[in-house]
Formats: structure tokens, sequence, C-alpha cells
């Protein structure tokens, strides 16, 4: 099982100052529990090389590395399994792929989809990812925000159906207690850390503040 709660999407542009494989590896250090490796911008060729960066970088850490979009090259890189939106591989296509050892995460932004990712066969998806919550500069294509409401409307759907979430978009360290609230088992950030020119200080901030809204949600 995958530990969703402070999840990094990486954003290679928004890392170049420091470097991705340096502050992926500060972000673990600062209590990063999963690492997906996003990157549009570059081929195939050039995501496993960075993937296999990030996989070597993250070995004896007990931090999974998830692949976005690109089921067919979680093997090349050694990733622990893959992250599909709507738009991309359908998930019994993407399970079939990976085979059933394999991490799969779904993005949902909307009851309907939520509902048809309840219906899969057991084991198809590992977790949702539920979102956008608010707007992001990181994912211009984004669908439209469903709102701190939404997220919570979402999160009982999926909690119905027994679905790990994590929630995503928008979200940073003085949105985290709000999020949080709405039940979901952690949150994705992309720029609040990516962005930082101390991304361990910045996970290690959100990291407690996770830890500390699931405390007390446990009571």
């Amino acid at each position: 099982m995958i530990d969703l709660r402070l999840y990094l999407v990486t954003d290679t542009a928004l890392a170049s100052r420091r470097g991705l494989v340096p502050t992926v590896r500060d972000a673990v250090d600062g209590g990063v529990t999963a690492v997906q490796l996003r990157d549009h911008t570059v081929g195939d060729e050039e995501f496993v090389m960075l993937g296999r960066l990030l996989a070597r970088a993250l070995a004896g850490s007990g931090v999974p590395l998830v692949v976005d979009d690109r089921v067919h090259l979680v093997r090349a890189i050694g990733a622990a399994g893959a992250h599909v939106g709507q738009r991309d591989l359908p998930p019994l296509e993407a399970r079939a792929l990976l085979g059933t050892g394999a991490v799969l995460g779904l993005s949902c932004s909307s009851a309907d989809q939520v509902r048809s990712a309840s219906e899969l066969p057991p084991g198809t998806a590992d977790y949702l990812g539920l979102g956008p919550v608010w707007p992001t500069r990181s994912k211009p294509d984004h669908a439209r925000p469903i709102g701190p409401d939404g997220l919570a409307e979402l999160t009982r759907q999926a909690s119905r159906a027994a679905m790990p979430t994590v929630a995503i978009g928008g979200i940073d360290a003085s949105r985290t207690d709000e999020v949080m609230r709405a039940g979901v088992g952690g949150i994705a950030v992309v720029s609040a850390i990516c962005a930082s020119d101390r991304p361990a200080d910045a996970a290690r901030d959100l990291r407690v503040r996770v830890d500390a809204a699931r405390s007390g949600a446990d009571r």
C-alpha cells in the first residue's frame, strides 16, 4: 500500500535552480512519502533517463517512485508504478500492462469519475487523486477546480468504496489543514516543494501539518 500522506509531483523546470534529483532527495529527507515523475516537455528517452536517476536516488528510502501517464516506461525506469488521468491510458489497460504487483493511481475530478473508479474490478486502482482543488499553474490544462466542498464530497464517495485518496491542485502549507479536513489520506504538491529554495524545510512543514491533521481526525 502506498503512503499518500505527502505526495510530491515533480516539475523539472521549477526544480531547475537546485536540480531535480537534489530537490527530490531533500524533499524525501523532509518527509515526502511518495514521488511522481511528471514532465510533459521531454520525450520518452529523456523521461527514462530522469526516471532512472530518481529511482537510484530513492533506492533504500522506502519512498516509491510513480510515473505519470507513461505506463509503458515503468519497467524501463524501475518505478513502483504509474498514475493515469481520465484522458490517459484507461485504468484496465494500464493495470494489464503493469501487472498485479505495481502501484496504479487514477485522477478523478467528478462524482461520475469516482463512481466509475469504484466500479472497476478490485485491484485495478490503488488510490484516487482528487482535484484540482484550486487552480494551479503547474498544470495549465487541468479540469475545473472542485474547491474544498467538492473535495469533501468526492472523498466521502471514495471512502464508501474503501478507496484511498490524495488531494491535488493549488495546495500549499496555508491550505493543508482545510484540505485534510475533507477526509483525504494526504496531499499532493508540486510548486510548494519544487519551487522552494529549501525543499527539505518545505516538506517538513507540510508533513507536520498533515500528520497533525490526521492525528486530530483519529481522536
